[in-house]
């Protein structure tokens, strides 16, 4: 009996101990991933905190402002950008979608003197450059880079054929205003691309599309057998993505009062190093929309000290590609330690 009971005891023993010795590193394992799935809020915060002590007239209200309008076109497309990459996919035909429907706006504009038809007219046009990436991409299977940079240059290259190489000006006070106007103190743009994250927030987080987006990111396969439609879906993924990037060129063209050919040059990878920056895995599968949203903003802070400190064109292009280099290296350390 009594030899029944040590047995029992010890057992017991033995099994609170291999119990306990699975249960105390947990909470470890939690502090770890939390650290990695908020290392880029905690970082920004310290940056910004850092600079409003450091930079003269950095936490200013006008520069806080400026800083938030110059980021405006690329937190709009970042958001729908957000999409391709979680997909598997990617665009790179986004900076020559604003010029051409910048300068069809504006063309359209200029003849008709229809703020109505200049709109309609450029998100039409961004709603066919991205339907048809879409069906290349999905439906004829030619490779996403092949496609979107035989996209980007076929663009561009109309973009100058219809403006004759020039800029189309816009003297349309109701079109300029769409860049000037102010709503509770902030730029309209401001306020569009804030939009932006809290509609595709919840289209990512809250609606089946979003489900289905991160499903065929992380398994086509798994997803197409589950019953998602994937060729169809990543066309709607890319037209999404021509819509929001053709507004966003129409924004601007109303900032700078005219349509530009030349206009969002190497603005695909700005977009692509604060997607990657905010979490966006770059294998697909894995977004977070506030992620997106402090990746924008370490992209537009860093412009904008660099600007406040009057450091030369050539090193702001230089710190650019070191920022896309390092979202890229952080997201391939980030993958591998989640595989640990």
């Amino acid at each position: 009996m009594s030899i029944t009971s040590a047995t029992s005891t010890s057992s017991t023993t033995s099994t609170t101990s291999t119990t306990s010795t699975t249960v105390l590193p947990a909470p470890r394992a939690l502090n770890r991933k939390w650290l990695i799935e908020h290392s880029m809020p905690i970082a920004y915060a310290v940056l910004f905190a850092v600079l409003a002590l450091t930079v003269e007239n950095f936490f200013s209200v006008p520069n806080v402002i400026g800083l938030m309008l110059s980021v405006a076109q690329i937190g709009m497309v970042a958001c729908t950008m957000m999409l391709c990459l979680a997909s598997r996919d990617f665009d790179l035909s986004i900076g020559s979608t604003i010029a051409f429907s910048g300068v069809l706006g504006a063309i359209i504009l200029e003849r008709t003197d229809s703020v109505m038809l200049a709109m309609g007219g450029g998100l039409l046009a961004g709603a066919l450059i991205g339907a048809g990436n879409g069906v290349l991409i999905a439906y004829l299977r030619v490779n996403a880079l092949i496609a979107t940079l035989a996209t980007m240059l076929m663009v561009r290259g109309l973009a100058f054929i219809v403006s004759h190489g020039q800029a189309v000006g816009i003297a349309n006070e109701s079109f300029i205003s769409i860049g000037d106007q102010r709503l509770f103190g902030l730029p309209l743009p401001v306020l569009v691309a804030a939009g932006c994250f809290l509609v595709f927030g919840v289209l990512l987080n809250h609606t089946i599309f979003g489900r289905n987006t991160l499903a065929i990111g992380g398994n086509p396969e798994a997803a197409r057998l589950a019953g998602v439609r994937v060729e169809r879906l990543r066309v709607w993924i890319f037209l999404l993505q021509g819509v929001v990037t053709a507004l966003a060129g129409l924004i601007l063209a109303s900032r700078i009062t005219s349509g530009q050919p030349n206009a969002a040059q190497g603005f695909e990878l700005d977009v692509i190093s604060a997607c990657v920056l905010g979490g966006v895995s770059l294998q697909g599968g894995k977004a977070r929309i506030f992620g997106v949203l402090i990746g924008v903003l370490i992209m537009g802070t860093v412009e904008n000290v660099m600007n406040l400190l009057d450091v030369d064109a050539f090193y702001q292009y230089l710190m650019r590609g070191v920022i896309l280099l390092a979202a890229v290296l952080f997201d391939q350390l980030k993958t591998r330690g989640e595989r640990r």
